[in-house]
C-alpha cells in the first residue's frame, strides 16, 4: 500500500524572533491549508495512506475535516500512535515511527528546527521540507499541490535518484570525543552561559560559525557566511567562520527585517570530512538555529562536516522526470482521478 508521512509542526513560525524582528507570524490555520492541497495531490497521485504526526492544534484533522464536505479522499488518515511531549522531540519520534512503518517519504512543515529533529529519526525516507518556520534555509516555499504531486511519485516508485532525490551535507557536533548531536545547517558557538530562550538573534554573542551551506538571500546566521563566501547545498564544502569583537566589517539578515552588523575575524572554507575546534570554552552551540549543547569549562567540543545528512525530494526535478517519463498522461494517470468524478 502506498503511503506517505506528514509531520506539521504546529509552533513553528513562532519563536521569539518573531517579535525582536519584523517578521508575521506563521499561522496554523495556514499550514491547515497547505495540508488540504497536500492531500488532493496525493490522492491524485494513487497514494492510499496518510500516517501523520498528532499535535496540539490538530493540523491534518482539521484539513481532512475542511475537505470532507466537498470531496471524499481515497485515502486512509492514520494518526501515529505516540505520546506526545509537546517538545521538539515529537517530530525526531514521529520521524523514527514513519521510518518503521516504511512509508514511501516525509512531507516536513517547519523551519530548520523542525528537518534537524525529523533528520535524527528518518533514516534513508526521503525528506519534502515545505517552509512554515522562521529560519528556512533547508526546506524552501513550496506550494502545497506540487509538494504533494512530488511526494506521491516519489513514494510510488516511479521516480528515484538525482535529480529528484539528493543527498544532503550535516554536521556532527561531538563532545569530549562523542557525537551528541547533529546540524543540518549550521552550528553557531555563542559565549552565553545559559540556554534562555533557544532562538538566536544576537550577533555580539556569536564567536564560531561552521556552515554546511550559505547564501546572501538566506535569512539567519547561515547568512553571515553568504555574504562572506557563499557556499551552495550540492557543493562538497562549508565554511567556518570566527567572529569577536573589534570593528564590524560584514552585515547579515540575523532574523526577518533584523540586519545586523559583525565582526569577522577570519574565515575558511572547509572539506567533508573535516573537523572544526570548538576553541571558545565555556560555551553553548546552537544548531540550526536553536540553542542545543553545553560546553563547559575544562571540557572538549568540535564539529564535522559530512554529506550524511537526510535524502532532500526536489520538487522541480521530480515534477520533470515524472513528466517526461510519463507520469501523468495515458488512461492509468486519468483513472487514478476517478474519485472526482464519483464526486460529480
Amino acid at each position: 500500500m502506498l503511503s506517505v508521512g506528514i509531520i506539521a509542526n504546529p509552533a513553528s513560525g513562532k519563536d521569539i524572533r518573531r517579535l525582536v524582528a519584523y517578521g508575521t507570524v506563521f499561522d496554523n490555520l495556514e499550514k491547515v491549508n497547505i495540508v488540504r492541497r497536500i492531500l488532493l495531490a496525493l490522492a491524485a497521485t494513487g497514494v492510499e495512506r496518510v500516517f501523520f504526526m498528532p499535535d496540539y492544534y490538530g493540523i491534518v484533522p482539521r484539513a481532512v475535516v475542511g475537505l470532507s464536505h466537498r470531496h471524499r479522499l481515497p485515502l486512509e488518515i492514520v494518526t501515529l500512535e505516540m505520546e506526545l511531549t509537546a517538545t521538539q522531540e515529537d517530530s525526531a519520534q514521529a520521524a523514527a515511527i514513519l521510518n518503521q512503518l516504511g512509508v514511501g517519504c516525509i512531507i516536513t512543515m517547519g523551519g530548520d528546527g523542525t528537518n534537524r529533529m525529523v533528520a535524527k529519526g528518518c533514516g534513508e525516507v526521503p525528506l519534502l521540507p515545505i517552509s512554515t518556520g522562521t529560519n528556512n534555509v533547508f526546506p524552501e516555499m513550496v506550494e502545497g499541490t506540487t509538494a504533494g504531486l512530488a511526494a506521491g511519485v516519489v513514494a510510488g516508485g516511479l521516480v528515484s535518484g538525482p535529480p529528484a532525490i539528493l543527498p544532503s551535507k550535516k554536521l556532527i557536533i561531538y563532545k569530549n570525543g562523542l557525537p551528541v548531536d547533529v546540524a543540518l545547517v549550521d552550528a553557531v558557538v555563542l559565549i552565553d552561559d545559559f540556554i534562555g530562550s533557544r532562538a538566536v538573534w544576537d550577533a555580539e554573542r556569536i564567536r564560531q560559525i561552521i556552515v554546511t551551506r550559505g547564501q546572501a538571500h538566506n535569512i539567519g546566521i547561515s547568512s553571515i557566511a553568504g555574504n562572506l563566501e557563499p557556499v551552495g547545498k550540492k557543493e562538497e564544502k562549508g565554511l567556518a567562520v570566527r567572529t569577536g569583537r573589534g570593528n564590524p566589517n560584514v552585515i547579515a539578515p540575523i532574523a526577518p527585517g533584523l540586519i545586523q552588523p559583525v565582526t569577522v575575524q577570519d574565515y575558511k572554507v572547509i572539506d567533508i570530512g573535516e573537523e572544526i575546534e570548538i576553541t571558545d570554552v565555556p560555551c553553548l552551540i546552537a544548531l540550526d538555529g536553536e540553542r542545543e549543547v553545553e560546553v563547559k569549562e575544562g571540557e572538549k567540543a568540535s564539529v564535522k562536516l559530512t554529506f550524511d545528512g537526510p535524502r532532500v525530494i526536489d520538487v522541480r526535478g521530480t515534477l520533470r522526470e515524472a513528466a517526461l517519463s510519463g507520469c501523468f498522461r495515458g488512461e492509468n494517470a486519468v483513472e487514478k482521478l476517478a474519485w472526482l468524478k464519483e464526486e460529480e
